[in-house]
């Protein structure tokens, strides 16, 4: 991560800032004093002049593992949601728009311009305790059911991260995001359990202060909400992520092994596999900048429809410079392209196969988009790359060469589509999965890919990420 004030991290200090806030509410402040009165236990002792003192070591003892109980909450309502991160991965563009929009919904309640009568519902395991037997385990267990108070503060905000956390780009990603909202919703307990006395002292007196804080909470939802809409929140729910040396295997979820490429000898890249590689190919939308490349084998899986998760360089990552592998190859009409030839713009390299059927649904919004971008005549160029079988190389991923111009032909397929007749390219680009895209910035470098098919809005924002790179 480059800073904490960068824009692939605001979605980070936004959740911080949320669990904060979660705690400085008027859901969570009525329950302190009950709270400290279980933890304190027998710690708590009455001076001569009547005021109260705590045993500092051991509130804070009993406080370390009442949070780890409130985090085993939290990460296992984000479990059953990520449980459902495979079909919301299929439709990631939908979900994350759907995801903002409810999160904006949540931020109006925590304002109170909505009324969201479900929410304000409290959900309690109800136990009884006494408090001069209050030992480790009991305060994991009363931090575990503490959390379950989910009153109308707490709600929408931890609502707004483990929606984001269902939809983020890796589950690394999504765990991090329930991570950061628990640790500022911890960090205040601790506080208190190290400053237990003086804390009670100050809240008690600054109570009408603190009805201000679920507003500013309800604030900071709504322009999460809008950042996840529009797309801003990238490090989190955006479309391109990072491309980092080494690929890992495409997953089974509707893919098909394909034979292997002949060795080239190009491996070169496998030496740093696994750099930044929290996420491989997951078939993510997401510029979390941690995933990595998609091949350790050079053998092709078929990614299923509506995974587009574009790896791009943006602002969240270690910002490696990794230059696009050069090439020169012929495409269906007898033309020579070489990559380096088109530094100054932007190439968006999509890697593909006739057997494939996410390919063949995106291929038409290819050819669309090569068309509006003016043939590859402006600052936009659009190219195809297929691993037709030979005579020579009879376990290529793909049909002949004429039997990939035909396919062309039939369906009206005009833009350049260059064939990788050894081999080498897809090993270069280390290709486990059709359909793949990778995207070059203006510069030569390889700004992201996206394993797996993508809708032509989604091609559309990874076009204009990119450009926005180098101007």
């Amino acid at each position: 991560m480059d800073g904490i004030l960068s824009i692939g991290n605001i979605s980070f200090i936004l959740v911080f800032l949320e669990g904060i806030l979660s705690f400085f509410s008027p859901c969570v402040i009525p329950l302190i004093p009950v709270y400290m009165g279980y933890l304190a236990g027998s710690g708590k002792k009455v001076e001569e002049d009547g005021s109260i003192r705590y045993d500092r070591n051991k509130v804070f003892l009993h406080t370390i593992f009442f949070a780890v109980g409130i985090s085993f909450a939290f990460f296992i309502l984000g479990m059953s949601f990520t449980a459902l991160g495979s079909f919301f991965n299929q439709h990631k563009l939908l979900f994350t728009r759907v995801g903002g929009i409810l999160i904006v919904v949540l931020g109006l309640f925590q304002l109170g311009i909505l009324d969201l009568s479900f929410l304000q519902r409290e959900r309690k395991i109800r136990f009884s305790l006494d408090e001069k037997k209050m030992n480790p385990l009991l305060a994991l267990v009363m931090g575990f059911t503490f959390s379950f108070a989910w009153t109308p503060c707490i709600g929408p905000a931890l609502s707004s991260v483990l929606i984001m956390a269902s939809g983020a780009g890796s589950a690394f990603t999504g765990n991090l995001l329930v991570s950061v909202y628990a640790l500022g919703f911890l960090i205040p307990f601790l506080i208190l359990g190290l400053f237990t006395t003086q804390a009670l002292n100050f809240l008690k007196s600054k109570q009408k202060l603190l009805r201000y804080a679920i507003k500013l909470g309800g604030v900071i939802l709504i322009l999460m909400g809008i950042m996840t809409f529009t797309g801003w929140m990238n490090s989190v729910s955006g479309y391109l992520n990072s491309f980092t040396i080494g690929q890992q295997e495409a997953k089974d979820s509707g893919q098909e092994k394909v034979p292997d490429l002949p060795d080239t000898g190009n491996d070169a890249l496998k030496g740093e596999a696994g750099t930044n590689n929290e996420t491989g190919t997951n078939n993510e939308t997401g510029t979390n900048n941690e995933t990595g490349t998609n091949n350790e084998t050079g053998t092709n899986n078929e990614t299923d429809a509506n995974n587009g998760a574009v790896t791009g360089q943006d602002s969240g990552s270690s910002k490696k410079t990794i230059p696009a592998f050069d090439f020169t190859l012929t495409d269906q009409y007898g033309n020579e392209h070489t990559l380096s030839d088109y530094k100054g713009k932007v190439v968006f390299l999509n890697f593909w196969a006739t057997w494939c059927p996410p390919c063949k649904k995106e291929l038409p919004d290819i050819e669309e988009l090569y068309q509006e971008y003016n043939l590859n005549k402006d600052e936009i160029i659009i190219l195809g790359v297929t691993n037709p079988a030979s005579t020579e190389y009879p376990d290529n991923s793909d049909v002949s060469m004429d039997e990939i111009k035909a396919f062309m032909d039939e369906n009206g397929y005009t833009f350049p589509v260059m064939f990788d007749e050894t081999g080498e390219v897809l090993k270069d680009y280390m290709i486990s999965a059709f359909p793949t895209t990778f995207m070059i910035d203006k510069e030569g470098n390889i700004f992201g890919y996206v394993p797996g098919m993508m809708t032509k809005d989604i091609m559309v924002s990874i076009i204009n990420e990119t450009l926005a790179v180098t101007k």
